[in-house]
């Protein structure tokens, strides 16, 4: 498939791949009409070892990299954007800071229920006025003896209200540095902790199947040592986890073009106008033949840069290359998932407007992509600073 990916990694991409044709495709539509979440398939990715390929094998992981996990969601986005996202948030915005910043006890808290899919575990960034600006961050949290009290509100949180939900990190102002500026730190809240709620999930225009919810946290107290890492290190703890989530969501962006370039094609070659089908005209042939350009230079920055990650620390890639590589991917791919879904659409034309098509739920959950974990504006502004650019 391209020069960064192993014999060990297309088998894993054939296996994925026919476990989304199997369980996932048959109920895409249905799950998407229903705003369902299904759980069921999530233990069964998780049997299928899904939510473990980037953990090691003494929390029942795989020992693999990100390049694997870029495959499986790949795979499953490719069928359904939502479940790909379910998986993509599970592992890199809950399993992996967890795994990266926790403690011992943390991890063998934790780790195996949710490396195994039983459990999930979200990561809340996000809030009404602080987005991009992640330093505007208002939540607070207040050692108070042996416990944190945490007190205010998160908004477009993944995995965060499900019924399998064990754990949500939140990041909270803990106090302010010498300089004034607000000193963040990452903090875990277990579900059913008291003052702290999963509010109704949202009324999304994509992601039907995926559990998103704000959450508001009141006087929630938790022990002392459910802060993750190190005080006053949250931030860049948070902004490490988007790098690799970064990755991961070109990842899905790819899926989503493969999935656009798959039924354009196929409906080229079936849909008859003028006494042959579409796809000998070359308005739409020379649009499909964009797609499939799309596709390949989105694969190739997205596995370049999940490589560049297990080069880090051993002669190979340097962290500064890993941050642009993972900007880039996410950026181009995700812009490129958003074209995509429109070509498909058009080559569908009245059909493509019609829910009872899927690419009419491509459409839908694509423009996402460009948002979460990182603006289109924000992947530019970071890449334009890696050139070395001053700009703000």
């Amino acid at each position: 498939m391209t020069a960064f990916l192993q014999p060990e990694h297309e088998e894993l991409r054939a296996v994925v791949r026919d476990f989304a044709q199997k369980e996932v495709a048959p109920h895409a539509a249905q799950w998407d009409r229903d705003h369902h979440f299904p759980v069921d398939v999530v233990h069964k990715m998780g049997e299928l070892g899904l939510f473990g390929l980037t953990a090691p094998e003494e929390f029942g992981g795989g020992d693999g990299d990100l390049v694997a996990l870029c495959v499986a969601i790949e795979e499953l986005g490719r069928v359904d954007q939502s479940i790909g996202i379910t998986l993509e948030a599970a592992v890199g915005l809950g399993i992996n800071p967890i795994l990266t910043y926790g403690t011992d006890e943390q991890k063998q808290r934790w780790l195996p229920d949710l490396v195994a899919g039983k459990k999930l575990a979200g990561f809340g960034l996000t809030e009404p006025g602080a987005g991009s600006d992640a330093g505007a961050t208002a939540t607070k949290a207040v050692l108070d003896g042996e416990e944190w009290v945490v007190d205010g509100s998160k908004q477009f949180i993944t995995n965060s209200g499900s019924s399998i939900t064990s754990v949500v990190t939140v990041t909270a102002r803990t106090g302010t540095r010498e300089n004034g500026k607000p000193e963040i730190s990452t903090i875990m809240l277990p579900s059913g902790t008291p003052g702290f709620t999963a509010e109704k999930a949202y009324d999304k225009l994509g992601w039907h199947a995926s559990d998103t919810h704000p959450l508001s946290f009141d006087g929630a107290r938790v022990p002392a040592d459910h802060l993750l890492g190190e005080r006053g290190r949250g931030y860049a703890q948070f902004l490490a986890t988007l790098d690799d989530g970064r990755v991961a969501i070109a990842a899905l962006a790819v899926g989503c073009i493969q999935a656009c370039l798959d039924m354009a094609l196929d409906y080229a070659g079936e849909r008859q106008t003028f006494g042959g089908p579409i796809g000998r005209k070359q308005g739409v042939a020379f649009q499909i033949a964009d797609l499939e350009v799309m596709l390949r230079a989105s694969r190739l920055l997205t596995y370049e840069a999940a490589a560049m990650k297990s080069e880090l620390g051993s002669g190979g890639a340097t962290m500064k290359q890993f941050k642009q590589a993972a900007a880039a991917a996410k950026l181009y791919a995700t812009e490129s998932a958003v074209s995509a879904t429109r070509i498909a659409t058009q080559i569908f034309g009245g059909y493509g407007f019609m829910e009872e098509y899927p690419v009419a739920r491509f459409y839908r959950d694509a423009k996402i992509l460009e948002i979460g974990e990182g603006t289109s504006e924000v992947q530019r502004m970071l890449i334009a600073r890696g050139l070395g650019l001053p700009v703000e």
